[in-house]
């Protein structure tokens, strides 16, 4: 099982809470590190192993800038994203951008920045060369369609996913790639997302190291690299289990060893883009309870919202919950926690047993290090909260304030209103 500990006390929170207010968004700082750590540890027998971190989970540059002193890279798919890798000090093939219905613009800047650029489809090939130019490195994502069996209601079932090329296409896009003056090549896939079982990731890279040698046996080409994207879930439940990062290891090991290693197909580069297996469980949303409600349920309203975390109201995610300094009470009450929204999937938990919350009190939502303040928005009017960091000395870091009205209305102009 997967036990919900905390790195700061009850007393500490307060005094977060006294200085920043409520709600906000903490990080561990040295959990992160270890676990950056743990990954590249278990791939190092890998040619190069890279992780590029998908900067889409925790956009923020303090939280790029501790990955990329750990060894990480950026995964990056949109404008800004490209921008905050660079802020972090994140260059040339440490990023890798992977286009999505991408605007010339954003090629432009991955080009300046000296990005691996990851094609989404064959015909971003003559886009990519009316506008920047063909890179001497390219590479190619990889839908497998209904060759593939996996997906979910995040990223969807591969063969209705909006993304990558068909094994038909890709065959085409490197030799077209080629004939246009791509030297060097590389392949992507990402078709999973959130995933607890070990040997999907394993199946997946076996797959993939298939398909480098078909393209070398069928067009010449050697592929340098292959990213299997990210999809490793954490365990949101307490009573799951965590992936076994030595049983992928060692799975994907024998994978090349078999596929590549014996074909003659080795060195090839392996790379990953995890995003919420590397933050998830280091993040944490602080919020405290504002009312609460009787009527046919029991309702408790904190002062956070879904504009704070989505995951729950928009998949119906779980995420634990913690009232602090309650720890050890019976949870025997049975209460919905909600946000302030006038949404009625505004909910942080739905009939879910909890110890007797008052208001005051103090709740923590686990695993908010990955697609949770990332993911907020300013619905209602609601103002995105703070980022704090939790340094391994135990200070705390303020890596993004909270966002202020002058804020939200900066892109409006009032004095139009004016008679």
């Amino acid at each position: 099982m997967a036990e919900k500990t905390l790195p700061f006390t009850k007393e500490q929170l307060e005094t977060m809470i006294e200085q920043y207010g409520s709600p906000f968004h903490i990080y561990d700082e040295l959990a992160i590190r270890q676990n950056a750590r743990n990954l590249i540890e278990a791939f190092s027998w890998a040619p190069e192993f890279k992780e590029y971190f998908a900067v889409k989970a925790t956009p923020n540059p303090y939280i790029l800038k501790v990955l990329r002193e750990e060894g990480f890279g950026a995964d990056c798919s949109s404008m800004s994203e490209l921008i905050l890798a660079e802020k972090a000090g994140i260059f040339d093939e440490n990023i890798m951008f992977s286009s999505n219905n991408t605007p010339v613009h954003e090629y432009k800047k991955a080009k300046e920045l000296g990005a691996i650029i990851n094609l989404d489809d064959i015909t971003h090939i003559d886009y990519l060369e009316k506008y920047i130019g063909m890179p001497k490195i390219i590479s190619f994502r990889y839908n497998p369609g209904r060759l593939r069996d996996g997906g979910n209601s995040i990223i969807g079932k591969p063969h209705d996913a909006k993304y990558g090329l068909t094994k038909e296409q890709l065959f085409e896009a490197y030799q077209i790639a080629r004939e246009k003056g791509a030297e060097r090549f590389g392949i992507h896939t990402m078709i999973i997302s959130n995933e607890l079982d070990s040997k999907y990731f394993i199946e997946t890279a076996s797959m993939m190291f298939k398909l480098v040698g078909e393209i070398y046996e069928k067009l010449g080409i050697r592929i340098e690299f292959v990213n299997l994207g990210g999809g490793i879930g954490i365990p949101y439940r307490p009573e799951q289990e965590p992936v076994s990062l030595e049983a992928v290891s060692k799975g994907i090991k024998n994978a090349y060893d078999k596929l590549i290693v014996d074909n003659g197909l080795d060195p090839l580069k392996i790379a990953m883009e995890s995003g919420r297996m590397i933050l998830g469980p280091y993040g944490y949303l602080v919020t405290k309870v504002l009312h609460k409600k009787e009527i046919y349920k029991n309702y408790v309203g904190l002062d956070a919202c879904m504009a704070d975390l989505m995951r729950p109201g928009l998949y119906g995610a779980y995420h634990h919950l913690t009232v602090m300094g309650k720890e050890d009470w019976p949870c025997d009450y049975i209460y919905d926690v909600t946000g302030g929204l006038c949404e009625n999937n505004d909910k942080f938990a739905i009939d879910r047993a909890l110890p007797r919350m008052d208001i005051g009190d103090i709740a923590v939502i686990h695993d908010t290090g990955a697609h949770g303040h990332a993911m907020g928005f300013n619905y209602n009017g609601k103002l995105r909260s703070a980022e704090l960091l939790l340094k391994p000395d135990g200070n705390i870091e303020l890596i993004r304030r909270a966002e202020t009205l002058e804020d939200l209305f900066a892109t409006l102009d009032f004095s139009g209103l004016e008679e």
